[in-house]
């Protein structure tokens, strides 16, 4: 048997927060709200990763996060 990760439905939240934060982006860009979407679902993920300690996963995450910010200005 296979062991569940911890904080599932965290994870599960932020994986939903950043499809729909694609979904903007994609359906409709000119709204700009996908900018703070995507920090907010990486954001998320980032406290995921950090709880799960998986550093591939938390570094690719902040670094998302800056570039969204950074696209902000």
């Amino acid at each position: 048997m296979v062991d569940k990760k911890p904080y599932q439905r965290l994870a599960w939240l932020a994986t939903f927060a950043l499809v729909g934060a694609a979904c903007l982006a994609s359906f409709v860009p000119e709204w700009h709200w996908h900018h703070w979407a995507f920090i907010v679902a990486n954001g998320l993920w980032i406290s995921v990763a950090f709880l799960w300690r998986e550093n591939s996963l938390l570094w690719t995450n902040i670094l998302l996060t800056l570039i969204y910010i950074i696209g902000l200005f």
